[in-house]
């Protein structure tokens, strides 16, 4: 979600006076600066908050032909070429947040938090054809009470059957069971737990177990076991302290290293920066932003996404990319750097 407010006025009670909007205070710890090396072509909602969470298919055969599937919560699905060029899109106004799943017989899921229904969080389902980056619709799955924000995906298991984790407005942190029977999806979700307050972004480490949640107002949290116990089963692991977090804390993404290690990123929306966490003791690495360069900087960043594999010339050290909020003069986009370069600015890579 963009901030709504940048800054704030007060009327005396006696004289009325006009005032301008104050843009907030960088109180974040100095951030070392990287550029885009390529973007996506503006949303096709002009004039909006439009743009907001990515997702990335690897092509293991040949890494430099992955895709990139990015949503339009006014309008629907992008799919897009590591240089950034739009290849499809498929209409579905309401959604949010997307993750994919590749299951064991090579087919690709798209997930997206579906707002069409403010009142029930769901998740739609889409097919990804690989060969012709094109998406189709499979369904939609009614997830639990609340309005659909975050989404991300869980384990994938042999059988082909996998998880989903929502993460609806109202806190509440649901996981879903999902499997083709046939041409049907069955569906079974449960509630895991919640959060005191909004929350949004997710990213799930399968070698622990680990789901972590951002908290727009509080922080991230790490919940794991069976989350049977509740409040016990979550704890605050990075709080949002004007220093390596700056609310809003909007997307998450991870790059895993060996059986534990690696990178949790986080979205510090309200300094235009992303922090950098190292597992599994979440110990804080630093920031960086996107400064413009060939392309423009990133600012009031949504939804991130991150995979530290090699993705051919361009990418050989991972990908990021990020949603940007405010791409004046042109509608919000994405914008895609180089993972082996933020790591090397942070001083993480000689």
């Amino acid at each position: 979600m963009n901030r709504l407010l940048q800054g704030a006025c007060l009327l005396p009670l006696v004289i009325a006076a006009a005032c301008e909007t104050v843009p907030p205070a960088i109180t974040g710890s100095p951030a070392v600066s990287v550029t885009a090396t390529a973007q996506t072509p503006p949303v096709g909602t002009a004039n909006a908050d439009a743009a907001d969470d990515p997702a990335i298919w690897r092509n293991a055969a040949n890494p430099g032909a992955s895709l990139v599937v990015g949503t339009d919560k006014k309008s629907g699905l992008y799919v897009y070429d590591l240089k950034g060029a739009q290849k499809s899109f498929l209409p579905a106004p309401g959604l949010n947040n997307v993750d994919l799943v590749e299951l064991p017989d090579g087919t690709v899921l798209a997930l997206a938090s579906d707002r069409s229904n403010l009142a029930m969080a769901q998740i739609h389902v889409s097919r990804l054809d690989t060969r012709t980056a094109t998406l189709s619709f499979v369904t939609r799955v009614t997830v639990g009470a609340g309005e659909g924000y975050g989404i991300c995906t869980g384990e994938v298991a042999a059988d082909g059957s996998f998880t989903v984790y929502s993460v609806p407005k109202n806190g509440v942190i649901y996981r879903t069971a999902l499997q083709f029977m046939g041409s049907e999806l069955a569906d079974q979700s449960e509630p895991l737990g919640r959060v005191p307050t909004q929350p949004e972004g997710c990213v799930y480490d399968p070698r622990t177990g680990m789901l972590y949640i951002g908290e727009e107002r509080a922080g991230i949290w790490a919940m794991f076991g069976t989350f049977e116990g509740g409040p016990e089963n979550r704890k605050l692991v990075a709080p949002i302290d004007n220093t390596m977090l700056v609310a809003d804390l909007e997307g998450l993404a991870i790059a895993p290293e060996g059986e534990d290690g690696g990178y949790l990123v986080a979205s510090s929306q309200g300094d235009n920066a992303y922090a950098v966490f190292r597992l599994p003791d979440m110990t804080p690495v630093g920031r960086f932003r996107i400064a413009a360069g060939a392309f423009g900087s990133t600012e009031e960043t949504d939804g991130i996404t991150l995979d530290n594999r090699d993705f051919g010339p361009d990418f050989p050290g991972g990908l990021f990319i990020a949603q940007d909020g405010v791409n004046a003069p042109d509608a919000q986009n994405f914008k895609f750097a180089r993972w082996d370069a933020i790591l090397a600015a942070l001083g993480e890579r000689q």
